[in-house]
């Protein structure tokens, strides 16, 4: 199966583990676990934003840094540009905080809400080159739904 056929088996189940789901952080839980099952990524998880740096969130794989100073690393730098950074090879990346150094690429994408970043999705691979503009497109897709308010 391609990635790309991969993610459309996907959409569908994210779509009904968020519908009608309130908490946040039980949708981080939930897209972290389908991700990681799916493409057997190094690591999958969310970063919080609270005040000027991230916070660990719900993941799956190995421990974590759990702070990440706004615009340090691959994570701090998305939350400071407010865009999808793929890095294929974190090594090359000036600033990159190795929190595992098994990792070698890296896709992270923002969360956003009234156009301001309130969490980030960092994936990280132990093949360099893993992430592409496939990723980008259907990660950036379900990080939309992730970020819509239910009420």
């Amino acid at each position: 199966m391609t990635k790309q056929e991969t993610y459309k088996s996907i959409l569908p189940q994210i779509e009904a583990l968020m519908a009608g789901e309130t908490d946040m952080i039980a949708k981080m839980a939930n897209v972290a676990a389908v991700l990681h099952e799916a493409f057997g990524f190094w690591w999958t998880g969310f970063y919080r934003v609270e005040g000027q740096q991230l916070v660990l969130g719900p993941f799956q794989g190995p421990i974590a840094c759990t702070r990440i100073p706004y615009g340090k690393g691959v994570c701090g730098t998305a939350l400071k540009r407010a865009e999808t950074v793929i890095v294929p090879n974190v090594h090359e990346f000036a600033g990159h905080i190795a929190c595992s150094s098994a990792s070698n690429s890296e896709i992270v994408v923002p969360i956003m809400r009234n156009k301001q970043v309130i969490a980030v999705l960092d994936i990280d691979s132990t093949d360099f080159g893993t992430f592409d503009e496939t990723d980008q497109l259907y990660l950036e897709q379900i990080s939309q739904q992730i970020s819509v308010l239910v009420i």
